[in-house]
């Protein structure tokens, strides 16, 4: 360490005489050497940290996030320009859209202030670091969830008032940014180690290994909701499809065998949604769990957490595609947009490029239905809009006169 910080000067490693005034607490948060003195004391001290170049992981990452940024705007782009996707429902997917491409830019940013730049941090811009991506990262996930109480909402409970609708879209919004902005705030309110080099995280230095389990604590809680919600959406469609099975069995053969595939598409378009959460964060709450029970400094794996998160960041590059590229609708807007002439016919036919998922109509003719009656629209598997015929066969009490 002496060889890279030569020309320098090291901060003192003596122990900052505790105050009993609050203030000076904060004082602390521009003060460099908090910095140095956490790092070192938990083993992320390391001579890597001298370099001035990006390491190959780097780079890598830095690619993801671009990816993340450019396939979000596009997805945003799409939702903004197209009148159609002017409805409650398609807010939510924006916002979970808007909630990733922050987490990439977040990440880019937190990736080129991390290395040497870290050491040159005050601990304020250090929060801030890690704050900006985990409030973007916590945005995602509460937007997850904040689609599936929608979802639970729109096809149990089924309220039909468009204007109702279009606020509870909002308050879910709303909400879902000032729980992660409360929970990204926390540590520099005043809930972190600073002072307490005792309590601190390996994988966060400046982070209390508390404030780690509460947020642990906090996202199991919001996956279970999911997995809770979703369940739910599941078993009720599967029980009226059965109704209408037996009640239609003669008459609506043709029908019941279109309510069953929409009954499958659920059932991939629920487990996809649930396994790809579970897969890239997986493998972040077990790191932060062995964070939280190791003693601080001593777990090697702990120093590789770079790697950890950036698993969990494909969750914010694969979002768009279960969340939107699966509706035909935003395909349709999407192709559209990036390259109408090279992909359409001149009869707004897709050309035949051998790739099925691509290859939807765009004929003037074809007038998909976009709001049922009452105002109500709904999605019942992975943002395809469900006919009004189809959620009648399905609740038709609900539309009795």
């Amino acid at each position: 360490m002496e060889n890279c910080v030569s020309g320098t000067t090291l901060p003192s490693t003596s122990p900052t005489p505790l105050s009993d005034n609050y203030l000076s607490f904060f004082k602390e948060y521009l003060d460099k050497s908090v910095i140095w003195r956490h790092y070192n004391f938990t083993g992320k001290l390391q001579e890597d940290r001298c370099s001035t170049k990006l390491k190959t992981d780097d780079i890598v990452f830095l690619v993801v996030c671009l990816l993340i940024v450019l396939e979000n705007a596009v997805v945003l782009i799409a939702i903004w320009s197209n009148k159609k996707f002017h409805v409650p429902m398609y807010y939510l997917l924006g916002n979970l859209t808007l909630s990733d491409l922050l987490a990439g830019i977040a990440y880019m940013a937190n990736i080129v202030m991390s290395g040497h730049n870290t050491l040159k941090l005050t601990p304020l811009l250090w929060f801030l670091r890690e704050g900006g991506v985990f409030i973007t990262l916590a945005a995602s996930i509460i937007s997850l969830l904040a689609i599936a109480i929608e979802r639970h909402i729109t096809m149990v409970m089924m309220r039909p008032h468009h204007g109702a609708k279009k606020g509870r879209m909002l308050a879910l919004i709303g909400a879902s940014w000032a729980l992660s902005g409360l929970l990204g705030v926390l540590p520099i309110l005043g809930w972190n180690c600073i002072r307490k080099l005792d309590q601190c995280s390996t994988v966060l230095p400046l982070y209390t290994k508390t404030y780690i389990m509460f947020s642990i604590s906090v996202f199991t809680v919001v996956l279970l909701a999911i997995v809770i919600l979703y369940v739910r959406v599941f078993s009720i469609v599967r029980t009226n499809t059965q109704r209408q099975r037996i009640s239609f069995k003669n008459t609506m053969r043709k029908s019941s065998v279109r309510k069953s595939q929409k009954y499958i598409a659920l059932l991939k378009t629920v487990t996809i949604v649930l396994g790809v959460f579970i897969v890239c964060w997986l493998p972040l709450f077990i790191l932060l769990l062995i964070d939280f029970f190791c003693q601080t400094g001593q777990c090697k794996l702990l120093k590789k957490s770079s790697y950890f998160l950036g698993v969990a960041m494909i969750n914010s590059l694969i979002n768009p595609i279960i969340y939107t590229l699966t509706s035909k609708d935003m395909r349709r807007a999407i192709l559209r947009l990036l390259c109408r002439p090279c992909l359409m016919t001149k009869d707004g036919q897709v050309k035949k490029i051998g790739m099925p998922f691509l290859e939807c109509s765009f004929s003037k003719t074809e007038v998909p239905s976009q709001k049922l009656e009452h105002g109500l629209e709904t999605t019942i598997s992975s943002g395809n809009v469900t006919t009004p015929s189809t959620i009648k066969a399905l609740y038709p009490k609900l539309f009795k006169p």
